[in-house]
């Protein structure tokens, strides 16, 4: 027969026990590894930010000293450009001679150091100018009832200029010049005078 002191024991609770302290301590060491990984991860993380704000710092530094360089020659360049003076060279100034060579004229006296330099300048001026107009002058006549007036003759035309002082000899003689082609084209050959003391203005008779 089975012996019933046997069966009638009560089981062993040394298993449960063991079983029980083994799941604790493997949940704890699964909540450290996972705390471990959290914190190695957040690490890693944090070396990389580091990193990325150094490179982004150096990179800054970087881009501001090498525009510091750029200013610098720049600023070189222009000190050097500016210290070199350049070689100014002294305008050539053209001083025409305004001497008269036609023959002068003044009726009111027989002394021909009676005629002032402000008319002798004058008439050499508009013979200049009609020259260059392609008119050849040949004679000033100053008349003695009007001091500031000067007739003056063309070649190969029988009627003379009459002219003032006051006006400039260079609109003078392109009056002429325009006057003389208006005869031509009306064709008028023959005339007395034509007068040409008035701004744009000019008579003939």
């Amino acid at each position: 027969m089975p012996d019933d002191t046997n069966n009638n024991q009560p089981p062993k609770l040394v298993r449960r026990r063991e079983h029980k302290k083994s799941t604790m301590r493997l949940g704890r060491t699964i909540g450290e590894t996972r705390e471990k990984l959290e914190t190695s991860n957040e690490r890693a993380l944090a070396r990389k930010k580091d990193k990325q704000k150094k490179a982004l710092r150096i990179l800054i530094s970087s881009t501001i000293f090498l525009v510091m360089i750029i200013a610098a020659i720049v600023l070189l360049v222009i000190f050097i450009s500016s210290s070199k003076e350049p070689s100014i060279e002294e305008p050539t100034s053209t001083i025409t001679d305004y001497t008269p060579t036609i023959e002068i004229i003044d009726e009111g006296t027989s002394s021909a150091n009676s005629i002032t330099n402000r008319m002798k300048e004058y008439i050499g001026q508009l013979e200049y100018d009609l020259k260059e107009l392609g008119l050849n002058p040949v004679r000033a006549i100053i008349r003695p009832q009007a001091i500031r007036e000067v007739d003056i003759f063309l070649k190969d035309h029988n009627g003379y200029l009459k002219t003032i002082i006051d006006r400039g000899a260079g609109v003078t003689a392109e009056d002429a010049l325009r006057m003389l082609k208006y005869l031509e084209e009306q064709g008028i050959t023959d005339f007395e005078y034509i007068d040409l003391r008035v701004d744009n203005k000019a008579y003939w008779r």
